[in-house]
């Protein structure tokens, strides 16, 4: 049981406006917006919380209330024009229908933001000074830009009125036009707007004004705002609790939401969208300190990620509201499942940060352990019986195999899993072990749970032959036995060890080490992280331009920052082509991918992350026997129909399918979406 688990299922009452619970999901920018607008795919994603008990959940992340607030990055929401009341009617009727409410962000992004989308404006800000994310130099706003910005939000207040939306809140938080003016970091003027706190607050206060007369006294307003910025010449935790305390005071808000921290350069942005590498709830006593200082609810987000926090964060009166924001997008009905006593059953999030690193690179957000969300017209969070029970085996209990069970018992097929080894969970188990990774054990924990509580017949330290296979007399097998690990095909690569090897204590270098890593992902810089925090001298080169290139905005600032703190040395731009033996050491022959030169180190061990390669030999052993000789029907499968190869099993046949690195080497959510959707259909 969850200690004060009843405090989050208390009603909340906002002026006339009730909501359920305690629990919410904040605004945030998911990247389904289409032309500007919260479309169908949009729609789905906020409708799925609310069927799974959702008290608010909050849409439109920086959704833009003029032309020079772009829309486009990040595919947005823009409340520039009337043509959005029609989308937030149907968005708003959506919601409702499952008893929740539904409320907007809305912001200018000021110098946050490209002038090379959309309209090709410059961007604007309270002084000329460069936004170091955005790359962004401003204009100096003039008083009729201030006055034009102003008259945009009392507009885009009116739009989200008519559309039926429950309310809005505008953005003071993650370095946006309002919390600039606020800042003395980026607020550098020397008229009514600029000088002091009082000064500062000046055009919050007129935002807020023009949003109240165009929506009404009735209308809910509420402001998101940072209670510390935690940097240097910026906003301090005093200051923040004086904005909140004077706009409270003034009537202009009838709720704060706050967060820490904010994102004006790339630590600063991982630091306020904390990943696992942060404790839980990182942030919660600056919300803790405003609530003490206003008389109105104070919401709070950042890294809540479980039930037994949330739960205390309400109950110990920190917050009224608290807000669960990638835990929803990791299990959108996990109020529901708190309400019905199924606790068990909730899909934690990890804060893998997969959501928000795929926003950043101009992706859409994808939960790495729930390939269903964002896909909700097409991929079920709720598995429906199938009209016939077949005999199901799968080999392999990593994610995708266990994944694949867990679909196929629901389904209500009689399951079968093999695993060789005498526990589930494959690589994950193998990442877990790096650092500051530790809790992606959580995806593995919960399929294990569900595979077990579903009474799968789950074989471990059994490595399934085909006769094993047929023993079972299968309707279908789904290989899911992954890969192994490449080590190369340069000379001497048959002296390096991989990093796999090193996670799994197979391999445990000393002394030097050089990492090199052709992948850019979180493998190669995890082991160095791991290697030096053994003592190991650590070297990691890439033949990318710069180390662990595909690791997203929130996770790589991590990286980088442990590898200043333990000294490892990172050389980007180099290959590795040629390793020989000297002595008891090896040298290494390393290449400039831009210049040609090489370049030799001397080192104790070799350690690569050259990917993997799928493991055929089962699949290639059970492939002629097959209905469909191994075949997936890839138009079958994208369109959600079922495999044409069901229909032709007959007694003592079999489909055959192949998923996850089995097929080849991709990443966790590959895993599990090649599961769910080919297992959804059979």
């Amino acid at each position: 049981m969850i200690p004060h688990a009843d405090v989050l299922m208390k009603p909340l009452r906002i002026k006339s406006m009730v909501i359920r619970n305690r629990v919410m999901s904040t605004s945030h920018a998911p990247g389904y917006g289409v032309d500007g607008k919260p479309q169908e795919r949009y729609q789905l994603y906020h409708a799925e919380k609310a069927k799974g008990g959702i008290g608010l959940t909050m849409f439109g992340g920086s959704s833009s209330v003029e032309l020079d607030s772009p829309a486009t990055p990040w595919s947005q929401i823009a409340v520039s024009d009337d043509s959005v009341i029609p989308y937030f009617r149907q968005f708003a009727d959506r919601v409702h229908g499952y008893g929740a409410r539904l409320m907007i962000q809305l912001t200018h992004m000021g110098r946050r933001t490209r002038w090379d989308t959309d309209a090709w404006l410059p961007v604007i800000g309270p002084s000329v000074r460069r936004e170091p994310a955005s790359r962004s130099i401003p204009k100096e706003m003039e008083p009729e830009d201030i006055s034009r910005v102003v008259r945009a939000f009392g507009a885009a207040a009116r739009r989200c009125r008519e559309g039926g939306l429950d309310g809005l809140e505008i953005s003071g938080a993650h370095g946006h036009l309002l919390d600039q003016f606020w800042s003395p970091s980026v607020n550098h003027r020397h008229d009514a707007y600029g000088g002091s706190l009082e000064h500062r607050m000046r055009f919050g206060i007129e935002v807020l004004s023009a949003i109240r007369e165009a929506t009404g006294d009735d209308y809910v307003i509420g402001m998101r705002m940072s209670g510390d910025e935690l940097m240097k010449g910026g906003l301090t935790q005093e200051d923040c609790i004086a904005i909140a305390e004077d706009y409270a005071r003034r009537g202009l808000i009838d709720f704060v939401n706050v967060i820490g921290g904010q994102a004006r350069d790339e630590m600063a942005h991982a630091v306020s969208l904390p990943n696992m590498a942060f404790p839980v709830a990182p942030f919660l006593g600056l919300a803790s300190a405003i609530k003490r200082a206003v008389d109105i609810p104070v919401f709070h987000a950042q890294r809540i990620t479980d039930l037994a926090t949330a739960a205390r964060a309400v109950a110990e009166g920190h917050v009224d509201m608290v807000a669960m924001t990638r835990a929803h997008i990791a299990d959108p009905h996990l109020v529901r499942k708190l309400a019905g006593g199924h606790e068990d059953d909730i899909r934690q999030c990890v804060g893998a940060g997969y959501c928000i690193d795929r926003i950043y690179v101009g992706g859409d957000a994808l939960c790495l352990q729930n390939a269903a969300t964002g896909r909700e017209a097409t991929m079920p969070h709720e598995i429906p019986l199938a009209a016939r029970a077949r005999r199901v085996v799968i080999v392999g209990a990593g994610v995708a195999g266990m994944e694949a069970a867990r679909v196929c018992a629901l389904r209500g097929h009689q399951v079968t899993l093999f695993e060789r080894e005498d526990r589930t969970g494959g690589q994950v188990n193998l990442a877990a072990r790096a650092t500051w990774r530790e809790a992606l054990s959580g995806i593995v924990r919960w399929l294990d749970g569900q595979v077990r509580r579903l009474e799968v017949d789950l074989r471990l330290g059994c490595e399934a032959t085909a006769a094993d296979i047929l023993l079972c007399t299968p309707d279908v097998v789904i290989v899911a036995t992954g890969g192994d690990a490449i080590r190369g095909d340069d000379p001497g690569s048959e002296m390096h060890q991989t990093t796999r090897d090193v996670l799994a204590g197979r391999a445990m270098p000393t002394g030097s080490v050089l990492i090199f890593d052709e992948m850019g992902q979180h493998n190669a810089a995890s082991v160095a992280e791991l290697l030096a925090t053994r003592g190991c001298l650590v070297e990691l080169v890439t033949h990318d331009r710069l180390v662990a290139q595909e690791v997203g905005t929130t996770n790589q600032p991590v990286h980088l920052r442990e590898f200043y703190r333990l000294d490892v040395v990172t050389t980007p731009n180099m290959e590795l082509t040629e390793t020989w033996r000297e002595g008891n050491r090896l040298v290494a022959v390393l290449r400039n991918t831009m210049t040609g030169a090489e370049e030799e180190r001397v080192v104790d061990h070799i350690v690569v992350d050259r990917g993997g390669v799928p493991d055929t030999t089962l699949y290639e052993s059970l492939k002629a026997a097959s209905v469909n000789h191994g075949q997936t029907d890839a138009h079958a499968l994208v369109a959600g129909r079922p495999q044409p190869a069901m229909e032709r099993i007959d007694v003592g046949a079999y489909a055959l399918f192949r998923i996850g690195d089995a097929v080849a080497a991709r990443n966790i959510h590959a895993a599990l979406y090649d599961a769910l959707r080919l297992c959804k259909d059979l």
